[in-house]
């Protein structure tokens, strides 16, 4: 492996955002369990509201788990949001060129996550750096890394050593 990083989605008004659901969802189940005021007509059984509870507290748990993991190996790059999607596979002979960037997440890719725009792919954890990869086909992908200047770096020397 010559590059290893992870990152954890750090948005806190995400994680708020995230919770609201559950939370709800615990209000109630307490109001119709604990204080036997049914929410609904006709009202939900407990085991109902105990098992979305819990379902929504463990997709939350899930949710809030996600990190970016970048990985360069010898022959390709693997960008992924472990915990939620599959890691994407690019093969060094793919790329054309790789550069360390500065960019602002909201208004050039609409956020965190897996963004399309017109700039191309990216995958965006926290922060405002990354490395921007031009495939051979023109189109461009964009990864978010603390380490943008070490990453496009050892991209470079990778793609030299595959030749």
């Amino acid at each position: 492996m010559l590059f290893h990083e992870v990152q954890a989605l750090r948005q806190w008004h995400g994680r708020i955002v995230l919770a609201l659901p559950p939370a709800a969802l615990l209000f109630i189940a307490i109001q119709q369990i604990v204080f036997h005021n049914p929410w609904s007509h006709p009202p939900m059984t407990n085991g109902s509201v105990i098992f979305l509870t819990v379902l929504l507290l463990a997709v939350y748990f899930r949710l809030i788990t996600v990190r970016l993991v970048t990985d360069l190996g010898s022959a390709e790059l693997s960008i992924g949001l472990r915990g939620l999607w599959r890691s994407r596979r690019v093969p060094l002979m793919a790329i054309h060129s790789a550069t360390a960037v500065q960019y602002d997440p909201a208004t050039e890719f609409g956020g965190y996550g897996i963004r399309s725009s017109a700039r191309g792919m990216a995958y965006i954890a926290s922060g405002n750096r990354g490395v921007e990869v031009e495939l051979i086909e023109g189109r461009k992908l964009l990864v978010g890394s603390q380490r943008a200047d070490e990453l496009a770096d050892k991209i470079t020397r990778a793609k030299k050593a595959v030749r």
